[in-house]
């Protein structure tokens, strides 16, 4: 029993021994890794935070009825240009049954009131003539007279709105004619003619009939995160790219950053607006999404690396690069760092441009399986 757990021990030596000298005969065989070198090089260096959004009209009014209505005619389409004061649509009025059953019986009331005061006033002015009555007491009689008279027309004023929209003496004040407040492009026309709008008053915003913008003023509207808002600030610049315009940026200055955020699907996202400057003779249709580059720092023409050069100690956390030597041969050399972009970084300190930087961690090519030689 003894010899055959000797004999198993032996073989099982025996096959560590010979299995440790082939994997140290497959180790020799491999070739020496060759390590690559890079050179620095003169970058420009931006360091930037993208914000997405759209461009808008720094203003957009909206023209609203000042009276409850249908839509008679329309005069302007969506794209045109027009000017304060130009006719945009005009309403026909269908007036309410309760509302003009009211104006009728005030109508009447005040009829009645003035015959009356009529009467009084032919009694009071025979009376008068023959010096029975002061002028005083008769001024009072004809100063009521007249108020009567106003009264009466009034009522014939306001019967005559609700009945149609207008009435005499009104002049271009007429509620069923709705004129551009501004100067600018129509942007939309949200209504056709026949639609039913509603007047603007304290309980309703009423019925949007124009859109109307001053297009020369954009802005672009966009958000950023809460892990970046606090990088930014105002009155930096911003390069604006469009979508829909290719190969053309546009400066901007960032003009607003919003006090308070929104939760959005979990992550807290803060508003911000910038102001276009070199729109030129481009035009921007509103609500064309873009991305605007918001730019935090920038160095010109300065000694830079790639950043997958350099290398941080284990336990101080320094940067350091291996610089070469001779061939194959390299020394470490700690370099003090500024600003990065991702992929390249400025070195202030440590190399100059005819240093050569060890790529430590090159990739190694994949291999080709499958070829014939």
């Amino acid at each position: 029993m003894k010899r055959i757990l000797t004999i198993i021990v032996l073989v099982v030596i025996g096959i560590l021994f010979f299995g440790s000298l082939y994997y140290l005969y497959q180790k020799n065989q491999e070739s020496p890794v060759v390590y690559e070198t890079e050179k620095p090089s003169k970058q420009t260096i931006v360091k930037e935070t993208v914000a997405t959004g759209s461009i808008v009209p720094k203003e957009e009014i909206l023209i609203k009825p000042n009276i409850s209505g249908i839509i008679d005619k329309i005069y302007i389409e969506a794209g045109e240009n027009i000017n304060v004061g130009d006719l945009i649509a005009s309403l026909k009025v269908v007036p309410n049954v309760s509302n003009l059953a009211s104006a009728k019986n005030q109508i009447t009331s005040a009829k009645i009131e003035m015959d009356n005061q009529k009467r009084n006033y032919d009694r009071q002015k025979g009376l008068f003539d023959k010096g029975v009555i002061s002028a005083n007491d008769f001024d009072q009689v004809e100063v009521t007279y007249r108020q009567s008279q106003q009264t009466y027309r009034a009522a014939q004023q306001t019967y005559e709105i609700i009945q149609t929209g207008t009435t005499s003496g009104v002049g271009n004040a007429a509620n069923t004619q709705i004129r551009s407040t501004i100067s600018g492009m129509v942007l939309e026309v949200p209504v056709k003619e026949g639609n039913q709008v509603i007047e603007a008053n304290n309980f309703n915003e009423g019925t949007t009939i124009a859109t109307l913008a001053n297009v020369d003023k954009m802005i672009f509207e966009g958000k950023v995160d809460e892990s970046e808002v606090g990088k930014i600030k105002e009155n930096l610049p911003l390069e604006i790219t469009i979508g829909a315009i290719e190969n053309k940026k546009f400066d901007a200055i960032l003009d607003y950053i919003a006090p308070k955020g929104l939760d959005e699907n979990g992550a807290i996202q803060f508003e911000i607006e910038g102001t276009l400057k070199n729109q030129d003779s481009t035009f921007i249709r509103s609500g064309l999404s873009a991305n605007a580059s918001i730019i935090l720092d920038k160095v010109e023409n300065v000694l830079s690396i790639k950043e997958s050069l350099v290398q941080f100690d284990s336990d101080t956390k320094d940067p350091f690069v291996e610089v070469k030597t001779g061939d194959q041969e390299f020394k470490r050399q700690e370099v003090k760092l500024g600003l990065s972009d991702g992929i390249y970084i400025q070195v202030l300190e440590g190399i100059n441009e005819n240093d050569e930087i060890k790529v430590w961690n090159q990739v190694k090519p994949a291999e080709n399986f499958g070829q014939k030689d």
